[in-house]
């Protein structure tokens, strides 16, 4: 990367505001509108550096995208072009999905609202089946992954077993096995490190210590004060944890916040949950700001505060505790990402967990359907295995249909999602004003 090149702060403002203003369509939409900023149209970064960058944060749990704007500013501007970057990156989609909580959670019986949210429902069924197919494209070359796939499906949907562990299992499973075919980085293309990107161990032990304080003084600081039992502190234990387990981007953080919040800690309803995926992609920035939407319902019901008081302060706990820890992993990391990269060992085992989240991905899928279509289930459990089994007569011809039609808008036409988002809802909404009783 030569010096001339480097942007100002102001610079650096300009262009990551613009990005967060416009980071619509999910991770793979946004890492081509950084891609297209700052390696195409302005040449701060060189092609080999952003896509070094993006292996880094693809190894990280948590969202990939947010962690690479990070990433970007920080190679570019050190610590404080690392902040801006990726805190503008984040913060007009969180804004604007806090007030879509406050208008859902206020408003949410209305008719139009239940209309319009009855639409997007049915469309995220077709959102998260195109988010299988390309990841599926990508991420099953060879028998070996499809089989790391299918039994990652298996013990999530079936066996219930936890995520951490079904990722664990197959980051084993490629280190391995597939070790002999993968290829790792040729680092002779990488331009020169800035000073500040190179390893030292005394300012990687300050960078550590400093934002662990920022992560877990105030996880400490709420637990005393409310006690373990409280929803906030439930809730910042919850997304702290997630932020340190959730391998695979957006779609994996999703799979395992579903399982929880809804299913263990009942902040919010399972078609809430399919509400809440739905404004978050309406609105830029990263996808798993949906966890604003989770933080607020549960604060704003659980908290015995006022609802909108209660509901504010869960969205801020949910996102101070599932970003944090991105900072820490990018400023403590990023340094080390040389030594990391050389290691075939680490590339096999990356891509087995790769594989196993599209078995995480396909059970979202299922879960999702299975919720928006029927409205009743049943659950039985046969030896080691759980299933959900709809009731045929509970089946809602309605969301079938816009969710048909979603799919094929996106998966054969290739449609805008934002336009497939909108006259999915019109559909909702139409069909609610027209033959509800």
């Amino acid at each position: 990367m030569t010096t001339h090149l480097q942007p100002s702060l102001h610079e650096l403002f300009r262009v990551f505001g613009k990005i967060g203003l416009l980071s619509f369509g999910g991770p793979a939409g946004q890492i081509a509108l950084m891609h297209r900023e700052l390696v195409e149209e302005r040449g701060w970064l060189e092609e080999a550096r952003f896509l070094h960058a993006l292996n880094y944060c693809m190894v990280l749990p948590g969202p990939e995208a947010m962690q690479l704007a990070t990433y970007a500013g920080w190679l570019l501007r050190g610590t404080a072009g690392g902040l801006l970057a990726g805190l503008l990156f984040l913060l007009p989609g969180a804004v604007l999905i806090v007030a879509l909580s406050i208008v859902y959670f206020l408003a949410g019986e209305v008719t139009v609202v239940q209309g319009l949210v009855f639409g997007l429902k049915a469309a995220v069924i077709a959102i998260v089946l195109d988010a299988l197919v390309k990841v599926s494209r990508r991420a099953l070359k060879g028998t070996g992954k499809v089989v790391v796939a299918v039994m990652a499906f298996v013990a999530i949907a079936l066996l219930q077993i936890p995520f951490p562990i079904v990722i664990l299992a197959a980051a084993l499973i490629g280190a391995m096995f597939f070790s002999g075919k993968v290829q790792v980085d040729d680092e002779a293309t990488l331009g020169p490190l800035p000073d500040h990107a190179r390893p030292d161990a005394a300012r990687f032990a300050r960078t550590t210590l400093l934002w662990l304080g920022i992560w877990l003084a105030p996880l400490a600081l709420i637990v005393v004060a409310v006690g373990r039992e409280n929803v906030f502190a439930q809730e910042a234990l919850f997304f702290s944890a997630m932020a340190t387990v959730t391998f695979g981007g957006a779609y994996a953080v999703l799979a395992y916040v579903a399982q929880q919040a809804v299913e263990i800690y009942g902040w919010l309803r399972p078609d809430e949950m399919l509400t809440g995926l739905g404004l978050a992609e309406t609105t830029p920035g990263p996808l798993v700001l949906v966890l604003a939407f989770v933080g607020f319902l549960g604060g704003a019901r659980l908290s015995g505060f006022d609802p909108v008081a209660g509901g504010l302060a869960g969205a801020l706990v949910a996102l101070w505790f599932t970003f944090a820890p991105s900072f820490l992993f990018i400023f403590a990391g990023a340094p080390y990402v040389e030594t990391i990269r050389q290691s075939k060992r680490l590339a096999a085992a990356l891509s087995a967990v790769t594989a196993a989240v599209v078995g995480v991905i396909a059970n979202l899928a299922v879960w999702f359907g299975l919720h928006v279509l029927f409205g009743t289930l049943d659950e039985v459990e046969t030896g080691p295995f759980r299933l959900l089994l709809p009731d045929p007569a509970s089946f809602d011809p309605a969301a079938a249909i816009i969710a048909a039609g979603a799919a094929v808008a996106l998966l054969a036409l290739r449609v805008n999602l934002i336009a497939v988002l909108a006259a999915a809802s019109a559909a909702g909404l139409a069909w609610l004003l027209l033959f509800s009783v």
